[in-house]
């Protein structure tokens, strides 16, 4: 009786599984019409679908149910196995690339292991055949210059107008240039900092011991290989620097490619140098292996071929073969070869600046990676693996990420062909005057003739330049731009944005310190790797003063940052933006002003490159002392860099004076803040043998510490620094140097408590400054839980005058969470006394650290 009950219940359960699979066509093709429109329906519409499709009445509710789980497995399965399959694509691809890269390297050693070898045995002969010193040197002499990376060739002048001396210049660049990218021609090494892998932006490397400056890299993008051709060949696209190119001639040649004869300008970085030109044959063809190549090389007299056009405001620099090398990737895609080697006339430029031009690291990080990022951000656009939101489309976005370089670009260059004239001086020679007066020249396509005044006008520039020492060029912008208040003038902002109105207030004078305003950024777009951010700035405007009324609204700026990524090797920082109105059109006019700071020396790879906002030069080092950067230490950072500042404003002719005196003085004033900002955040690096020297110096800050420590031990009992402490520069000394973050914190009445000091380690917790403590509310950085916990314990605090909060963890001014064991906070009182009169709160957080 059981046997028979069992198997009648195996024979059901039969039954019922094979209902889930005896769909008719008819029914599935319902079922997925269904599940286009709603992949996951809820009961109700389940069962509406029975009743509205006759065909279905025979299936359960339960077993559609289980169609539809099914349904979404098997698509998560095939989304899945498609993502499985393009990283199994570029990692077969990134795998061909390194064994490539693996092969060139054992040439390479092989090579070197010849060339020492030859060496060896030329100083072995030349020392038992002759004891002649001039002998013996030049064989050593001859040696090196076998050993010499990529000798110039001479060649006889060719016919300018024959093809045929054409394509023989032609053939030869395409040989160099395939003897860099994917053999020995150059000694190549890999940047730090550039590890392969599938989502990488691909192996980087840079010359050594070569003419001019090189630079190579290699990646993969998910695009067809005439795309990327087509997209490369646009210089002024993703080359920044590139201000113009022009294609003089176009010959075709029996192979199917082209030559082309091509005049660029590329801008000068500062205001320091000349800008360059080039003047090349660029040949495009095909090899056998389907690969595309687009090469490159400057036409010279070594070289033959048609003289260049002649040029004043431009150095002539010279490209050495360069080019890429665009291979089809199996399963589509492509694998991009990128070389640069150019010679940029170091001699032409003062010998302080001499390091920009001679950096491969720079070269590397202005046009090689600049080229393969901007290919893989289209590629990933394309793609629709980027969404931006604002409704705006990526390509605009761009355009305006551009013209923002662009218009910055033209204002520190200020050309004469752009219709930029010099203005007289005050007789200091600090901050140049340029102006421009020719909307004709000048306002093609970068501005908008409805900027200047139709009765006469134009726009004006000031514009310096400074050398920075011991200023890490990322840390620098990135405060420039988190911290605005701290450098400008809200008056002058709102003269700047009133060249959108029709009715342009007057100008105002520039001010030490105009009332600040809160900004509010708010981000529109930013590239793959986070290496530049386009967002707009809304200024909130506060008026303090009845004249000041007028000016209290809010404003906007469309801003573009870039290079704030502290562990980027030879990258420059910018801090780009220009007012724009409400409506932010995509053919708004803008007017650029902003900050430049490019790096001239190597960035040392000890911990010291990695450090945050540092105030400690200003209590470790006085106004007048000429601090040395400690040469004979393992630690000192000695990273020049040049800062470049332009700002521009538009003029009414009988106003132009008054604006320029306006500008000058603004300029100085910005010139003013960042010298103290750069002081500031500039990583401090004195001996510990000496001691704070502007300390007898500071008596408020003696003071405070006097109370901070005096209050700690009256309301706690212990003692916060050393008993031996009694002297207030030792007191301030220890105190700044307490390894645990010690703050004060404002205590005032329907206000939110604002951080007054900090020491260093609070500082470097907070990861800002002494100039932008102010700026941070304690509310601000703590979480939720350590919100609840000040303020249970704040009555307690008040009456006993200390408490203890548990750890937790709480925000830096950047956004880190940084988390504390404990938190001791203490009433700071004004002398000894228990009753006297608050002066401020008193914060410790013990053992903290980055999460």
């Amino acid at each position: 009786m059981a046997l028979s009950m069992h198997k009648e219940s195996l024979n059901n359960k039969q039954m019922d599984s094979s209902k889930y699979v005896r769909y008719t066509p008819e029914q599935v093709e319902a079922l997925e019409r269904v599940y286009n429109e709603c992949p996951k329906p809820s009961s109700l519409r389940r069962q509406q679908l029975i009743r509205e499709c006759p065909i279905l009445s025979n299936i359960e509710p339960k077993q559609i149910k289980v169609w539809f789980q099914n349904r979404r497995c098997r698509e998560k399965q095939r989304k899945e196995a498609s993502r499985l399959q393009t990283v199994n694509r570029k990692l077969t691809a990134m795998n061909k690339l390194l064994m490539e890269e693996n092969d060139r390297l054992q040439k390479q050693v092989s090579h070197l292991v010849y060339e020492n070898g030859y060496m060896k045995q030329q100083l072995q002969t030349a020392s038992v055949t002759t004891t002649d010193n001039n002998s013996c040197e030049s064989v050593v002499v001859s040696g090196q210059h076998q050993q010499q990376q990529n000798p110039t060739p001479r060649h006889p002048q060719r016919d300018a107008n024959n093809p045929a001396g054409l394509l023989t210049i032609a053939e030869e660049t395409l040989a160099e240039f395939l003897s860099k990218a994917t053999g020995t021609a150059v000694d190549w090494v890999q940047m730090i900092g550039m590890k392969p892998g599938p989502d990488s932006i691909g192996i980087v490397a840079v010359s050594r011991n070569c003419s001019g400056v090189a630079a190579r890299a290699c990646g993969l993008v998910s695009l067809e290989p005439t795309k990327v051709a087509e997209i490369l060949k646009d210089r002024p696209s993703w080359y920044r620097d590139c201000r113009c190119i022009d294609v003089l001639s176009i010959i075709p040649t029996a192979n199917g490619g082209t030559i082309e004869l091509i005049y660029m300008q590329t801008y000068a970085p500062t205001t320091l140098a000349a800008a360059r030109d080039f003047w090349t044959l660029r040949y495009t063809t095909s090899l056998e292996d389907g690969s595309l190549v687009i090469c490159e090389r400057s036409l010279t007299s070594s070289t033959g071929g048609p003289t260049g056009p002649p040029t004043t405001s431009f150095v002539r620099a010279e490209m050495l073969p360069s080019g890429f090398l665009i291979r089809p990737c199996d399963g589509g895609g492509s694998i991009i070869h990128i070389v640069d080697h150019v010679d940029l006339d170091v001699w032409s430029v003062p010998e302080v600046l001499r390091p920009l031009y001679e950096s491969s690291k720079i070269l590397a990080q202005k046009m090689t990676i600049a080229a393969l990022r901007h290919i893989r951000q289209i590629a990933q656009e394309t793609n629709g693996e980027i969404q931006y939101g604002g409704g705006r489309q990526p390509a605009v976005l761009r355009t305006f990420s551009q013209r923002l370089c662009r218009g910055f670009n033209d204002a520190v260059n200020g050309f004469v062909d752009d219709g930029w004239s010099l203005m007289g001086s005050d007789g200091v020679e600090d901050v140049t005057i340029m102006i421009n007066s020719s909307p004709g020249k000048f306002f093609g396509s970068q501005y908008n003739t409805s900027m200047v005044p139709s009765f006469g006008g134009g726009v004006l520039c000031a514009k310096a330049s400074m050398l920075l020492q011991s200023v890490p060029p990322a840390l620098l912008v990135r405060f420039l731009r988190e911290h605005r208040s701290e450098w400008a003038d809200y008056g002058i902002d709102t003269y700047s944005a009133a060249c959108l109105k029709p009715n342009p207030y007057t100008v105002p004078c520039a001010r030490p310190s105009g009332f600040p305003s809160s900004q509010v950024i708010l981000p529109l777009a930013h590239t793959v790797e986070h290496e530049e951010f386009l967002e707009v700035v809304r200024l909130e405007g506060q008026a303090f003063t009845p004249e000041d009324v007028a000016l209290a609204r809010d404003m906007y700026l469309l801003q573009l940052c870039s290079g704030i990524d502290e562990n980027a090797v030879g990258a420059c920082a910018q801090l780009v933006f220009a007012p724009i109105d409400e409506s932010f059109a995509d053919n708004a006019p803008l007017l650029p002003s902003g900050f430049r700071v490019i790096p001239l020396d190597s960035k040392p790879d000890g911990p010291g490159a990695a450090r945050t906002l540092d105030l400690a030069s200003t209590l470790e080092v006085g106004p007048g002392s000429n601090r040395s950067t400690g040469d004979g230490e393992p630690n000192s950072y000695n990273l020049r860099s040049v800062l470049t500042i332009a700002f521009q404003f538009t003029f009414e002719n009988h106003l132009r004076d008054d604006v320029a005196s306006m500008a000058r003085q603004y300029v100085r004033s910005v010139v003013g803040s960042v010298q103290r900002v750069a002081m500031a955040i500039a990583p401090s690096r004195i001996s510990p043998g000496l001691g704070p020297k502007s300390l007898p110096g500071s008596p408020e800050a003696l003071t405070l510490a006097r109370w901070i420590c005096r209050s700690y031990r009256i309301h706690t009992g212990g003692e916060l620094l050393r008993a031996d402490s009694q002297s207030g520069d030792t007191l301030l000394k220890q105190l700044w140097n307490h390894s645990d973050a010690i703050m004060c914190c404002s205590l005032k009445t329907n206000a939110s408590p604002v951080f007054t000091f900090a020491n260093q380690a609070g500082l470097d917790m907070l990861e800002t400054t002494l100039v932008a403590l102010q700026d941070i509310m304690l509310d601000k950085i703590l979480d939720e839980a350590g919100r609840k916990s000040l303020c249970a314990e704040f009555s307690k605090i008040m009456q006993q005058g200390f408490a203890h909060l548990p750890a937790g963890i709480c925000v830096s001014s950047m956004g880190r969470p940084v988390s504390y064991e404990q938190a001791i906070v203490w009433k700071v009182v004004d002398d000894d006394n228990d009753d006297a009169a608050n002066h401020c709160l008193g914060l410790m957080f013990v053992n903290w650290s980055f999460v």
